[in-house]
């Protein structure tokens, strides 16, 4: 997006937020609703937003319907502040929100919009992280009727699912959902966490910030609420597993530019034809580079 854009005179008259206030209003109602009943697949009206669905419409939605003037917002994009989506749709908040601050600090930030992925930073309870999602039912790969899906939450029928992973284990000995992994939510809904990887998974069980994830194409807006138990759909004698970082020797892999060994890597293929690690959060990467940079200083 050019940094030096202005609304068009015609459209310069559109509310904070760029949402009508009774947009604004029912999605807060059905955000309410969706912490009440944790998991549970709130619908709501999703309005036409000025970019195309699966472009984090629902997320967008949920930020623009909760942001202030006094909020931070931080807006990320698997990891990243630099990437594409995330460019745009921070400067889609700084066009339509202008007395809003944006930030590219985890810690600095009272409102986080993320697609795939969870801040590596533990977030605190005045926080609120908004997850974009494509698809919000795991059902939908055993039942393709929503009718019959919506019957099947509100029972806890969850066994087909479980077949599924079943079905992996007998395949391929390991359950092959790299991402999306169904997870249960305070003891009976199962969500789909958006595409996050499995590593993030366990960073939904007891979180101290609130977790709201909106699928705008989708019409669906769904909550996790703080100190909230959240488990990975598993069988008692086959434990979850997460992406591992270790090679062949059993050496944890470090991050190529800030040296971490704690967090999650993104493999990069370089032009030589060689392979780099490299932390997937930024934030997180530029901090823990400032770090290692003190130590070097001080010695």
């Amino acid at each position: 997006m050019n940094p030096d854009y202005r609304l068009p005179h015609s459209q310069d008259s559109y509310g904070f937020g760029f949402l009508d206030e009774f947009a604004k209003r029912e999605i807060r109602r059905v955000i309410l609703k969706a912490i009440s009943i944790p998991g549970y697949q709130t619908p709501y009206a999703s309005r036409e937003m000025p970019m195309g669905r699966g472009f984090g419409t629902g997320g967008l939605q949920l930020t623009l319907s909760m942001i202030g003037p006094d909020d931070t917002l931080k807006v990320i994009d698997q990891g990243s502040d630099d990437s594409v989506n995330a460019v745009n749709l921070r400067k889609f908040a700084e066009l339509t929100c202008p007395e809003v601050s944006t930030t590219e600090s985890t810690t600095e930030a009272s409102l986080i919009q993320t697609r795939h992925r969870v801040p590596e930073i533990p977030l605190r309870e005045d926080q609120v992280l908004n997850l974009q999602v494509p698809y919000p039912d795991p059902l939908v790969i055993v039942e393709p009727s929503e009718a019959k899906r919506k019957i099947m939450h509100g029972e806890g029928d969850y066994a087909r699912l479980l077949t599924k992973l079943y079905e992996d284990l007998v395949k391929f000995d390991e359950i092959t959902i790299s991402h999306r992994y169904p997870t249960r939510i305070n003891g009976h809904y199962v969500i789909d966490p958006s595409p996050i990887p499995r590593y993030d998974v366990p960073g939904l069980h007891q979180s101290r910030a609130l977790l709201l994830f909106g699928a705008g194409r989708e019409k669906k807006i769904y909550a996790v609420p703080p100190y909230t138990n959240a488990e990975p759909l598993v069988f008692d004698d086959v434990p979850f597993r997460t992406e591992s970082f270790y090679t062949a020797d059993g050496q944890r892999r470090a991050c190529d530019r800030c040296g971490s060994i704690d967090s999650f890597l993104d493999e990069l293929n370089l032009d030589d034809g060689s392979k780099a690690w490299q932390c997937s959060d930024t934030d997180y990467c530029n901090r823990q580079l400032a770090r290692t940079e003190a130590g070097e200083a001080t010695q």
